[in-house]
């Protein structure tokens, strides 16, 4: 399809209704949201042209975020101008939030409910796989050469066995893929565009409008309740994560779920499997599992009444992630056909999804060790930090969901929502049988 082999312009009133039934139907993570948002602008509606499509796309994947949220805020964007973006970036996160709001409100009084434990094992270990199968096609895509696969290879030995800080695993993976791109033979030269320059005033009036709307609600809280609440642990925190998530939510969580369970005490690994097993089976970005951290952070920890918190830390940690996305879009998004061809930034974005990689099947293992494993420890031996799991506490049940939900996904290729749908079942079944 060529740029000009695109329909006319919608109306605000038919776009509208697109951006709503994308964030209604989109399941299966940023892969399938991607494919269905593909389908609907491209292949059906043809707003966008492939080529546009694909420029916003590998705009998107360099930028910290959900890449799929960013790229439903950039076409509409495109489309329609700041409302426009605002309209698909906010009907591509609501629908799910709200579902992982009530969610969380019932994981939060009615979680310890020997059913719904039940349940949630079945949900966690359909989740080990499918972050398992996340991290297969990842590495198809990503791994296509021996400096890919040695960057990925680096980065999970930093982060696994030397709790490397992520934010500093991505930066030097793309600068390693900067660097790769110069010492590269030179590409044929991109197309030259026909775009007028973007005045520098009007970049910095963006980004200085968006970076207010972003920091000024947190630093207000902030001042209200006290630097030692907290409220403010959690706009300081997510607001870092919304900055360092390079790479889609899954290079991420291993990140932000060592924070949350270990150092800030907000929740146990266990219920953070909860968390991410719920944002699973919702639409919307795989990242609003913050806003189940958030609800139980703000609802254990923030005083009384203990459901006002709650409701406060879910908002609080939606703010912080997602806001920072619009900040991005608008005020990138009038460059993106210029980057789109910059070998540098190419690099980059190649040197950061193969450490995505590895990132991934760190993640795996540590959701691994703590699901099919009653007690994990972390033993230093030096610098290195071994998990090292108590083998009494093997827990058959949760590996033989496991083995099931492989036989599902990958035998007989179930969706995600059927796949957790049937475990989860099967954990139920399990329990009453061992009543």
């Amino acid at each position: 399809m060529r740029p000009q082999d695109t329909s006319p312009k919608p109306s605000f009133a038919e776009a509208l209704a697109l951006w709503a039934k994308i964030g209604v139907l989109s399941f299966g993570g940023p892969a399938g949201q991607i494919a269905l948002m593909h389908r609907l602008l491209v292949d059906e509606q043809r707003w966008m042209s492939e080529q546009r499509f694909l420029h916003a796309l590998n705009f998107c994947m360099l930028l910290p975020g959900p890449e799929a949220m960013q790229l439903a805020t950039y076409a509409g964007w495109r489309l329609h101008g700041t409302l426009g973006g605002l309209a698909a970036g906010l009907l591509f996160v609501l629908p799910g939030a709200f579902v992982v709001l009530a969610l969380s409100i019932a994981y939060a009084y009615f979680g310890q409910v020997p059913v719904v434990e039940a349940a949630f094992l079945g949900v966690k270990a359909a989740v080990l796989v499918i972050v398992i199968e996340a991290l297969i096609k990842v590495a198809r895509r990503a791994l296509r050469g021996p400096y890919d696969l040695a960057i990925a290879s680096a980065a999970f030995i930093a982060i696994f066995f030397f709790a490397a800080p992520f934010p500093l695993i991505i930066a030097a993976a793309a600068l390693i893929g900067v660097l790769l791109a110069l010492f590269s033979p030179p590409l044929a030269p991109a197309p030259a565009t026909n775009l007028k320059p973007v005045p520098l005033s009007r970049t910095l009036k963006t980004a200085g409008l968006w970076l207010a709307i972003w920091i000024l609600p947190l630093l207000l809280l902030a001042a209200y309740f006290g630097r030692d609440h907290v409220t403010t642990d959690m706009a300081l925190f997510f607001s870092k994560l919304a900055v360092v998530t390079f790479g889609g939510a899954y290079s991420v969580l291993a990140y932000m779920a060592q924070q949350a369970v270990e150092n800030h005490g907000w929740l146990s690994a266990g219920e953070m499997l909860d968390g991410l097993g719920l944002a699973e089976t919702t639409p919307g970005p795989l990242i609003l599992v913050t806003e189940f951290v958030g609800f139980l952070a703000g609802f254990r920890h923030g005083g009384e009444p203990k459901l006002a918190f709650g409701l406060l830390g879910a908002a609080v940690t939606l703010w912080a992630t997602f806001a920072p996305c619009f900040l991005w879009i608008f005020t990138g998004a009038p460059y993106v056909e210029r980057l789109s061809a910059n070998p540098r930034l190419a690099g980059a974005l190649a040197g950061v999804t193969a450490a995505v990689v590895g990132v991934i099947l760190n993640l795996s293992l540590w959701f691994a060790l703590h699901i099919i494993f009653g007690t994990v420890t972390a033993i230093r031996h030096g610098p290195v930090l071994l998990w090292t799991p108590d083998l009494v506490s093997l827990n058959v049940e949760a590996l033989l969901l496991a083995l099931l939900a492989a036989i599902l996904l990958f035998g007989f290729r179930f969706g995600i929502l059927s796949t957790l749908a049937i475990v989860a079942a099967a954990a139920l079944a399990w329990s009453q049988l061992n009543v």
